[in-house]
């Protein structure tokens, strides 16, 4: 006979939710209430809470040492590791506090300590013998216990603010601005470099003394070798620098020098003598036109210019054989006539060393007439 017609689907429903509801209650009870608590998990703890904490354990190792049963001895009473800051401000950084050694000894400690083989002596060489006693589970409890009250006073102490060092620092910076490090620098890159080829060189120099103690004739072709090529190199530099001083390689200056004849454009010189020509001053004149000339023969490269250099000297310098000799040695004598020898100038000596002047700027050689220079 078939149970189909007599159970419906509303009722299987309630019968699988009751089922459900306790089996999931009965799994409950078998658990302790204290698992609930994450074991291998830590938490941020206050340093309040911290010390809290400690105290709290050290009641648990205690009674755990006298009772030494599975209730006063279970290791979830030891709750998750602590994450204490290193300062009571908000913002210090964090260390990590783990109990993991308190939860094995623990779950040691819940069965009674197993009788301890007798103790022998242990002998090593050259040391005098010593008795060798393991430590039992009691003896690890107390010391367990020594370690929390130490790391208890120690979290008293843990709220004392970082120290300023403003002093130090200000003391720091006055050492550091004195003369002995008023030229301290940061490595630039160059010497960055440097020291790495320095490196190299040392590394290579090591390698080459290694090699030479297997192998002595490699060592010994390695050192001469870099011996020589480093002679070779200061050789090649030092033939650079004679070439570069022998050649000199400076630029030439064309500007000529302050207070010479050609400083002044030759133009302006001609257009002074012919000013003080207007104005009826043959001496001026004269001194103006030969200047133009001697600017202008001295803007053609024919002598160095040199502002102390004298109108005769200024005709030294030109060849016999040059055409332009004899009218820059009429004009020199016009001019040292009339404006070192003090004779009057008159409109036909201005006009003679004017024709003089302009045949030496237009460079058809200016010969004046027979004698003039001699006069």
């Amino acid at each position: 006979m078939s149970l189909r017609p007599f159970v419906d689907r509303p009722f299987l429903a309630l019968v699988l939710a009751i089922l459900l509801h306790i089996c999931t209650n009965g799994f409950a009870a078998d658990t302790p209430a204290a698992s609930s608590a994450p074991t291998g998990r830590f938490q941020d703890a206050s340093l309040d809470a911290y010390r809290t904490h400690l105290q709290n354990l050290a009641v648990i190792v205690q009674a755990c040492a006298k009772a030494r049963d599975l209730k006063t001895c279970d290791p979830t009473l030891v709750g998750p590791d602590d994450r204490v800051p290193l300062a009571s401000n908000s913002t210090a950084p964090r260390r990590l506090v783990r109990y993991g050694w308190l939860r094995v000894l623990l779950s040691r400690a819940e069965e009674p300590d197993t009788p301890q083989p007798q103790a022998t002596p242990s002998t090593r060489s050259g040391e005098k013998p010593f008795i060798v006693k393991p430590e039992s589970t009691s003896d690890l409890l107390r010391d367990a216990q020594d370690r929390l009250a130490a790391d208890l006073a120690e979290a008293n102490g843990a709220a004392a603010e970082v120290p300023n060092h403003s002093l130090e620092r200000s003391a720091m910076e006055q050492v550091l601005a004195g003369r002995d490090f008023r030229n301290l620098e940061r490595p630039t890159v160059q010497d960055s470099l440097l020291e790495k080829v320095g490196n190299w060189l040392n590394r290579l120099f090591e390698s080459a003394t290694r090699l030479r103690a297997k192998s002595a004739w490699i060592g010994r072709l390695l050192v001469w070798g870099f011996v020589v090529g480093v002679c070779v190199a200061l050789i090649w530099a030092l033939l650079q620098m004679e070439r570069r001083w022998r050649v000199r390689l400076v630029p030439e200056d064309h500007t000529p020098a302050p207070g010479a004849a050609s400083a002044r454009n030759w133009q302006l010189w001609l257009e002074d003598a012919q000013r003080a020509a207007a104005n009826g001053d043959w001496r001026e004149a004269i001194h103006f036109i030969y200047w133009a000339a001697i600017s202008r023969l001295e803007s053609r490269r024919l002598w160095p210019a040199d502002r102390a250099r004298t109108p005769r000297e200024y005709l030294a310098l030109v060849a016999p054989d040059d055409q332009r000799q004899a009218g820059l040695a009429t004009l020199t004598g016009s001019f040292e006539r009339t404006w070192y020898g003090g004779r009057p100038a008159q409109e036909r000596d201005y006009r003679l060393a004017e024709q003089v002047a302009s045949a030496l700027i237009a460079g058809t050689g200016g010969s004046g007439p027979s004698g003039g220079g001699a006069q």
